[in-house]
């Protein structure tokens, strides 16, 4: 056999055995330089999966709003500025304290504020009633700096939860100068504090 024929059949075995490698690589069913698709994630059914993906990525139609006493965390994420972390927080807190009621009530809710509150109230709407009453008259005095949670607990929109974080707050970097201070505790805003101030003073 000449040097020519054995030069030959060499890049005939070659490019065999490469178009092998092409093959396995890129899997049967794909064509060479296709795209291979990853399995999808097997901790949820395709097509609970493919749903979730479609409400994420359906945008609010006109007029319509999320009924954040009952909506999912799913359906929550869908509000502007809000995300699913966001969503998160904020079922929690209503799991654990009841429903907001109200704009004002979702105030209480850490990391929900005032420019957010502005921008989601076209959006939102609430079906259940506040849980927590206002129990402490106006005429009556809470002294901050000295009231234990209980005392928190009867203002109007506090809770166990806040009240709780409020002496926290106190105990980690001792006693407020004032009223607004309270603004300084995580979860508490201009809203939550407006209906309480005429009950609150500094001594």
């Amino acid at each position: 056999m000449g040097p020519e024929r054995r030069a030959i059949l060499l890049l005939l075995g070659l490019a065999l055995v490469g178009q092998g490698i092409r093959v396995w690589w890129n899997r049967p069913d794909t064509a060479p330089g296709g795209l291979v698709l990853l399995p999808p994630d097997s901790s949820q059914p395709l097509a609970a999966q493919r749903e979730r993906s479609i409400a994420l990525d359906r945008p609010l139609g006109a007029g319509e709003k999320i009924d954040l006493d009952k909506a999912s965390v799913d359906d929550i994420a869908r509000l502007p500025r809000v995300g699913r972390t966001l969503a998160k927080t904020i079922k929690a807190d209503r799991d654990a304290r009841g429903p907001f009621g109200s704009l004002q009530g979702l105030d209480r809710v850490p990391g929900v504020g005032p420019g957010l509150l502005a921008v989601l109230s076209p959006h939102v709407g609430f079906s259940g009633r506040p849980t927590v009453e206002p129990l402490v008259p106006h005429r009556a005095t809470v002294n901050i700096n000295a009231a234990d949670s209980a005392a928190f607990e009867r203002l109007a929109g506090i809770g166990p939860y806040m009240a709780g974080r409020i002496v926290a707050y106190r105990n980690r970097h001792g006693s407020f100068g004032s009223v607004d201070d309270l603004l300084k505790v995580g979860g508490i805003g201009p809203a939550t504090l407006a209906k309480v101030r005429e009950s609150l003073a500094v001594q």
